[in-house]
């Protein structure tokens, strides 16, 4: 094998998404000093040679998920004289955007030093890096000074503007583009989904695909559009499982493949909205399923009465080599607590760490206390909020706060309550839970006294609120 820098640099080009592979070339550029800046100018290339070594590397690495590894290259970058360039940086403002966003400002600067303000790829990146950290101002203002943005650059600002809730501004730029592709109008949807604008992204949908916009006519859906317009129909108030059906119908009569981005969220549209027989084929007839797809399936049986059959589909998953994760557990547990099965779910939270080495979070420990809770154990319950390791929030409280109701534990429901109310001061639903409760036992003074509190708070009852809090 030859070891010279150009042979190296091809290789690193055709290894790029080969973790072990570029690791070694990395190690033989190090050995044989390619990496070292050299001001011979008589080779041609050889200036740049060492630049071009750097942002190849710098790339792989991003692309590799290793993050903190591209900015540590770039440190070593300038310590040992490469110069970097206008190719240098898109990469660095992809790895900082995820790992470390206080070198967002130190990356500006270096763009500035380096003369390269102006690439439109490096503004485009960096409209990308300031929506993610909800700077909208600052995405805006490098947006503002791109001379002529491409339908990339667009994009990346409708995209910032769903991100940080200003879809009136973000629908604004969409018309006024020379050019929309598919992102365009999957950014907007998105935008809508993500900002709980469920029916406009459905409204949205529909004018793309039924071409209502001139400019829609050679632009089809893809995978991202999908899923958003489904979990904008499985989310929205009551469903709208119509749309969702009409949605899977255009996916199969154009032969579109049931990816498993795709699959999962159809599986999850039906989940929600109780279609219980057509999650499951959609299961079935996914070829390739990941652990999204078992979490939705295993979250539908449970949520439609299966419980069981939820556990069993867990087992299944374990069989098929699918390594549980944060929310699988979250689903089974779900499913054991309204199957009341509170050994078997005392079990599996147990194992959680020690057979599959995943840490508690607060949604796990608030499935456990919902497990307990329905069961009528109160002070097990109880003792097990006292166990952990950070304070409980609201959903945790909640869980307990619910089960009092159920089981009608006054006093212990009481004092919940009341710590519910410290943390969420303007929940309509834990005053008329309260004052339920009390109402409940005749204790009519307390159920009045929890009634005009929320009057002088000036709190208003959303209907249904406190019923929502014991589902």
């Amino acid at each position: 094998m030859q070891h010279s820098p150009e042979c190296l640099l091809q290789l690193l080009q055709r290894l790029l998404k080969h973790r072990n592979q570029i690791k070694q070339i990395h190690s033989l550029l190090i050995t044989k000093g390619h990496l070292l800046h050299s001001t011979n100018t008589t080779a041609p290339n050889s200036k740049w040679m060492s630049t071009l070594l750097y942002n190849t590397l710098i790339r792989a690495y991003v692309d590799l998920g290793q993050a903190h590894n591209t900015l540590v290259l770039f440190t070593h970058m300038l310590a040992h004289g490469a110069p970097p360039n206008s190719h240098t940086f898109p990469s660095l403002i992809k790895a900082a955007t995820f790992s470390s966003p206080s070198l967002g400002q130190p990356l500006h600067t270096q763009v500035i030093k380096r003369g390269v303000l102006h690439d439109p790829f490096i503004q485009t990146s960096f409209v990308r890096f300031y929506a993610q950290l909800g700077e909208l101002f600052d995405a805006r203002k490098v947006f503002e000074e791109i001379s002529q943005p491409c339908i990339v650059a667009y994009n990346a600002m409708l995209d910032a503007f769903g991100k940080n809730g200003d879809m009136g501004s973000s629908f604004l730029l969409f018309k006024c583009m020379p050019k929309r592709d598919v992102v365009s109008w999957t950014s907007i949807i998105n935008g809508f989904e993500r900002n709980g604008c469920y029916s406009e992204a459905i409204k949205f949908f529909q004018k793309m695909i039924t071409h209502e916009d001139v400019m829609a006519c050679s632009v089809r859906p893809n995978e991202a559009t999908y899923v958003s317009v489904l979990s904008s129909c499985a989310n929205l108030n009551g469903g709208a499982l119509s749309s969702g059906k009409k949605i899977h119908g255009y996916v199969i009569r154009n032969e579109i493949e049931l990816t498993v981005f795709t699959g999962t969220a159809l599986i999850d549209l039906y989940g929600k909205t109780g279609c219980l027989r057509n999650a499951v084929n959609v299961f079935d007839q996914m070829v390739v399923k990941e652990v999204c797809t078992w979490n939705a399936m295993i979250t539908t049986l449970a949520s439609n009465g299966r419980e069981m059959e939820a556990l069993d589909m867990f087992e299944k998953m374990k069989m098929k080599g699918q390594h549980p994760n944060e929310v699988t557990f979250v689903a089974v547990l779900t499913a054991c607590a309204r199957g009341k099965f509170v050994e078997l779910g005392l079990k599996l939270f147990q194992s959680m760490r020690r057979e599959f080495g995943i840490v508690a979070i607060m949604e796990h420990y608030g499935c456990v206390v919902d497990l307990l809770g329905r069961a009528g154990l109160l002070k097990e319950a109880t003792d097990f909020i006292r166990s952990m390791p950070f304070e409980p929030d609201g959903s945790v409280l909640g869980a307990l706060f619910g089960a009092c109701k159920i089981h009608g534990a006054i006093e212990l429901g009481t004092v919940v309550g009341q710590r519910l109310l410290e943390l969420q001061p303007w929940h309509s639903g834990r005053y008329m839970v309260l004052s339920n409760i009390n109402a409940g036992v005749e204790r009519w003074d307390h159920a009045t006294d929890f009634r005009k509190a929320m009057a002088v708070a000036g709190i208003q009852k959303i209907p249904a609120y406190s019923l929502i809090e014991l589902l």
